[in-house]
């Protein structure tokens, strides 16, 4: 009797070929996803001087990795069964394609921290592509010679990835059981508590998140909610504690209020018997931490010291945002910030008014110097809309002028000594009407390199030496930053140069000139949330009787009221009866004290932090601000569930104006 064939099934094999290509691949992933986090561990703490050791923050940064990983990989595995269903080689390449291409973003995105410290998030997502190949240009890493490693790297990555199917050849049951320990870690890394105290230093957050985690779960959210929606809103009283007690009036337009605010200047004046000439000197990336009385990175701004002495100082001044997008909005204008920075709407605006367009009615010429593009973040069109009488670009400079260096080929265009003369010369011999002149600087700007090298390198290391009177090994610690140190004290000669030139004109007595920085540069370390902020801010004038050092919170926003303010009880000029200004008025306290709320947006696209008296709202922490703007973390519901009410119900307010147009009554 002749025996029967064994038939025998394929599909167990057909199961573990597909479960051996995926975890031969994510076994090599895995490996290299924590060799890029020891990489990067390594290469931060070598670039930048922290003030905790990598053991603080490596054990931490493995389990945020691990979680990352693991819930990829579950995902990742979904999609491939499915896949491997219609055609397993199919499968097998898109998975070898993903991984490579998730192996060089994540690098890419190491190196973007490594340079500024800060992970890149939505704020991706708020540039316009021109804005993004100018800065990606001017920093110099996007080369032939990194797009060549970048392609060697590639094809590595996915001839390692296609020999780990080789190097991990287990069998099915094997197979099965890294699967079955993959959910039950997955399970375990998402519901393990985490310590909360380990948000406390920002910097040392940033170095724990994953990056390519935070950058998904930024762009996810910014899929899913990044429209602006808003809900009911009341006109709450919500500032008896602040300076300015507002009278809103109008539900409609729900930042309208009554145009009440006190003259907090004129004490401080000589009696003014013609309207002033105001100079704004916007200066890139002037932090307090390194400017000025009490600048606990040490001051590198020694013409500005010295100008301290003659002038109204407030020594805890804050900018509204994070990044030059709020910085004429915030100044100029007391503008909510939109969704993406108020810049973001050019092509909409909101109907409103500023301090460009209410000193233009009052018979004021307005200009506007700046040695890079106008149209970069949209100040232009800003510019534009209040009826500038003239905008001095990069564009109008001649070409006997040299640019700022580069080591790219792309510049952002002309140093701050070539902006300030250049301005000055274009300045009308004679005037006909009083004048307000802004002039906004870049050089300390990254790539941050500075002109003049040579002598700035000799005078960064005798500033150290013998002005800050450093240490060896102090020293050496501050040269790490070099580069950025070199053009602070080139802006800072750029100033005294300026002020050199300007005391030559006669309207030079009759000026008043506000002085600050827009944000603090982030790629020193910070100190704390609240120090990205915090910049210096004075003001100066040869008609000041007295100067002064003002130790009270202020901001951006109390610039404008306060300066209208004093014109207006001056007589000097008239002002409309309802302002939409966010701010109070500069705070003249002499001790510390905090008498402002205010939102401040980290990055476009980042509104996460809100300030109300002595505390302040980051994140879903809330910290009590002290001298210094120094904040310690503390305990109290009452306060978060206070201070949170009131932000949710200022996003509300903004979402309301982006979508609907209102901020300011046309006839207003």
């Amino acid at each position: 009797m002749a025996q029967k064939a064994e038939i025998r099934s394929t599909l167990p094999l057909r199961i573990q070929t597909v479960f051996r290509n995926f975890w031969g691949m994510s076994l090599i992933f895995i490996g290299l996803m924590f060799l890029l986090r020891i990489s990067e561990t390594i290469l931060v703490f070598r670039t930048h001087v922290l003030d905790f050791s990598p053991w603080e923050a490596i054990s931490l940064s493995l389990f945020h990795d691990l979680g990352w990983i693991l819930y990829l990989l579950g995902l990742l595995l979904i999609l491939y069964i499915c896949i491997s269903l219609l055609s397993a080689k199919i499968a097998r390449i898109l998975l070898q394609v993903t991984f490579t291409l998730l192996i060089l973003v994540h690098l890419g995105l190491i190196f973007y921290f490594l340079t500024t410290l800060v992970p890149l998030g939505k704020d991706l997502f708020a540039y316009s592509y021109d804005d993004l190949a100018r800065t990606v240009s001017a920093s110099g890493q996007l080369n032939a010679s990194s797009i060549a490693l970048a392609v060697v790297l590639a094809i590595f990555v996915f001839s390692l990835l296609y020999a780990g199917i080789r190097i991990f050849d287990f069998n099915l049951k094997t197979l099965m059981a890294i699967t079955t320990g993959h959910l039950i870690l997955l399970l375990v890394v998402t519901f393990w508590p985490l310590n909360s105290e380990q948000n406390i230093n920002e910097t040392k957050q940033n170095i724990e998140l994953n990056k390519s985690r935070f950058l998904a779960e930024q762009t996810f959210e910014q899929l899913m909610h990044g429209g602006e929606f808003y809900f009911d809103f009341y006109l709450r009283a919500s500032d008896d504690d602040l300076l300015v007690k507002k009278e809103y009036t109008n539900t409609e337009y729900p930042f309208l209020h009554k145009n009440e605010y006190p003259d907090v200047l004129s004490p401080y004046f000589d009696s003014l018997t013609q309207a002033p000439d105001i100079v704004f000197l916007l200066m890139e990336s002037f932090g307090k931490a390194y400017s000025g009385k009490d600048a606990y990175l040490g001051s590198f701004t020694p013409f500005l010291d010295s100008l301290e002495q003659h002038s109204l100082v407030w020594t805890n001044a804050l900018s509204t945002t994070g990044r030059t997008f709020g910085l004429l909005p915030g100044i100029l204008g007391g503008l909510p910030f939109g969704e993406k920075g108020f810049l973001e709407l050019s092509q909409d605006f909101p109907y409103h008014n500023s301090l460009l367009s209410i000193l233009s009615e009052n018979g004021y010429k307005t200009r506007f110097f700046l040695g890079s593009d106008a149209d970069f973040d949209n100040e232009a069109p800003f510019l534009k809309y209040h009826g500038i009488d003239q905008i001095v670009e990069e564009s109008m400079f001649p070409t006997t002028f040299e640019k700022a260096p580069t080591n790219s080929g792309f510049s952002w265009g002309y140093p701050d000594k070539t902006l300030f003369s250049f301005g000055i010369e274009t300045l009308p011999s004679e005037k006909t009407s009083p004048e307000l002149r802004i002039f906004q600087t870049l050089t300390s700007h990254d790539p941050y390199l500075v002109p003049e090298r040579g002598i700035y390198e000799q005078k960064l290391q005798d500033h150290l030496r013998n002005k800050l009177r450093l240490s060896s090994e102090k020293i050496e610690e501050y040269l790490a930053y070099g580069d950025i140190y070199m053009t602070i004290l080139y802006a800072d000669d750029a100033l005294k140069l300026f002020f050199e030139e300007y005391k030559k004109r006669p309207e030079f007595a009759n000026t008043i000139f506000v002085i600050t920085g827009d944000h603090r540069l982030p790629e020193i370390p910070m100190a704390s949330r609240l120090d990205r902020f915090h910049v210096p801010l004075m003001i100066y004038s040869p008609m000041l009787k007295r100067r002064d050092y003002f130790q009270a919170v202020t901001s951006h926003y109390e610039i404008t009221p306060s300066l209208l303010s004093m014109l207006e009880k001056q007589e000097l000029i008239t002002l409309p009866e309802e302002v939409i200004w966010q701010g109070q008025v500069l705070d003249t306290a002499r001790n510390f004290r905090s008498l402002l709320a205010m939102p401040l947006m980290r990055n476009k696209n980042q509104l996460l932090e809100y300030i109300h008296g002595q505390y302040f709202l980051s994140d879903g922490q809330v910290f009590l601000i002290s001298e210094g703007l120094n904040i310690d973390p503390v305990e109290d519901v009452n306060e978060f569930n206070r201070l949170n009410g009131e932000f949710e119900e200022f996003k509300n307010k903004n979402s309301y104006m982006v979508q609907t147009g209102k901020l300011l009554p046309a006839s207003k």
